[in-house]
């Protein structure tokens, strides 16, 4: 087992850092530290965690750019993207101020039914206990306070376990925490090794599992968590759809900004692109275009738009899946290069459904096409996959519009946008092996409490 790892940067694999894995001793004494904080966020008012929270945002605003850097170097997203993730970061942080604030429960009548008892019930939202937030690499910071906003918000003391990949990232955003005014009791944070995690999650006094990540961790950590509350925002493969009436410069643009952006590392970016055959050849080419005109390469460079994957490893694994579908009769319209971490922008046509590259989330820039001719064709190849988080359509048909939104399988369906769109307060989740439960702010304090109830 080893005691320490390091952090490389994707790009230049310059060694940034090493730092030693917290010991199990150590995380005991953690869980015990916020075990003890769950007595003092009692005695902390839902206005003053609004506060606090609200201080966190104007800190995050304060090192906007040191975050910025930091997450460039840690991850290879171009510094232009780790500055739109710390705007949305900073969003989620202020929503959750001011969702604290709004956290309402209800009172029932008791004679709804037969006999009347004369009683009424008092319905109120209380905290879970401590929250475990685990958070993967390609959004270290956005992520983090997705979970750790809401759970805060709702009175709930957390457990903040980052990619390791991020560790300065996270280090620094704890120490804001902190000097926000979150109570040491309240938050702390913890990089196990592998064997150290499974005890970590099915410890007693962690109450509810909040992680982001891929589906086989997400097994592993419902195998070990037992009765604790899951919340689980998992992979995707997530198609766009674009009509014969759609705006295709849009729609293209749609497809460049959600798949090759972040390097195509998003649960919800473009996976697959089903054109309607009457508008496919326009929208090939405009793709095409668009995309040989992209700048690779430096991500700290302002100009350039993808950069390299977090790792050699995971570049190779999509270059594989790129061979594999030549292999079953793909043909590569551009792209098909590997430099070192970076896979250039890749488009492909005449790609088999079975291919892996269709069948399974795919975490790199590489966009397959299909031309279809009736909306119902591609409604089973679409529902026929694991994943079910998001789902975009390019029409102005308010018809397609409400047959689309009953009939896919999926959390979200976007219109005229692609399958990336997200904002902080609408609720963010999928079905079937895209996860369990709702992040958004307001849905997501709800994910992180319970009600209990007053009979009087």
């Amino acid at each position: 087992m080893s005691t320490s790892y390091q952090v490389i940067n994707p790009y230049t694999n310059e060694l940034l850092d090493e730092y030693a894995f917290d010991t199990w001793e150590i995380i005991a004494a953690k869980i015990a530290h916020l075990k003890s904080g769950r007595k003092t966020l009692e005695a902390i008012p839902a206005y003053a965690r609004a506060n606090i929270l609200r201080r966190l945002s104007e800190l995050l605003i304060e090192h906007s750019e040191r975050f910025a850097e930091l997450i460039t170097r840690e991850t290879g997203k171009t510094f232009s993207d780790s500055r739109v993730e710390m705007t949305r970061a900073v969003n989620a942080t202020i929503a959750s101020a001011e969702e604290s604030r709004q956290i309402a429960g209800e009172a029932l009548d008791s004679d709804a039914y037969a006999p009347s008892r004369g009683k009424t019930g008092i319905v109120n939202w209380k905290p879970l206990g401590t929250v475990l937030c685990i958070t993967p690499f390609n959004f270290p910071i956005n992520i983090a306070l997705h979970k750790i906003g809401p759970a805060f918000a709702a009175g709930n003391t957390v457990m903040f376990k980052p990619g390791p990949q991020n560790t300065a990232s996270a280090s620094l955003l704890t120490q804001l925490c902190y000097e926000a005014g979150f109570p040491e009791n309240t938050i702390q944070m913890c990089v196990p090794d592998i064997p150290d995690m499974a005890q970590l999650i099915a410890h007693k006094d962690i109450s509810c599992i909040n992680f982001t990540g891929g589906t086989a961790a997400a097994h592993a950590i419902a195998k070990s968590a037992g009765y604790k509350k899951l919340l689980l925002e998992l992979g995707g493969n997530d198609p766009l759809i674009v009509m014969n009436d759609a705006d295709i410069d849009s729609a293209v643009n749609a497809a460049i900004n959600q798949r090759f952006a972040t390097a195509g590392q998003r649960c919800t970016a473009v996976k697959r692109v089903f054109i309607q055959r009457k508008s496919y050849a326009q929208f090939r080419d405009l793709l095409v275009e668009k995309t040989n005109q992209l700048i690779i390469g430096d991500p700290l460079q302002e100009d350039t738009f993808v950069g390299p994957l977090i790792n050699r490893k995971a570049a190779l694994e999509v270059k594989a899946r790129i061979e594999d579908a030549v292999n079953d009769g793909a043909v590569v319209l551009t792209g098909d290069r590997i430099e070192d971490a970076i896979v250039h922008p890749t488009i492909l046509e005449n790609v088999s459904s079975e291919s892996e590259i269709v069948a399974e989330e795919t975490f790199g820039p590489v966009i397959p096409l299909f031309a279809f001719e009736d909306i119902d064709e591609i409604i089973p190849l679409i529902n026929n996959s694991a994943y079910g988080l998001q789902a975009g359509v390019f029409t102005d048909n308010l018809s397609i519009i409400k047959y689309l939104y009953n009939e896919l399988e999926v959390g979200t369906l976007a219109v005229n946008d692609g399958p990336g769109f997200r904002t902080e307060h609408f609720p963010f989740g999928g079905v079937k092996e895209s996860g369990v439960g709702r992040e958004g702010i307001k849905y997501a304090i709800r994910e992180m409490s319970y009600l209990k109830t007053l009979v009087i």
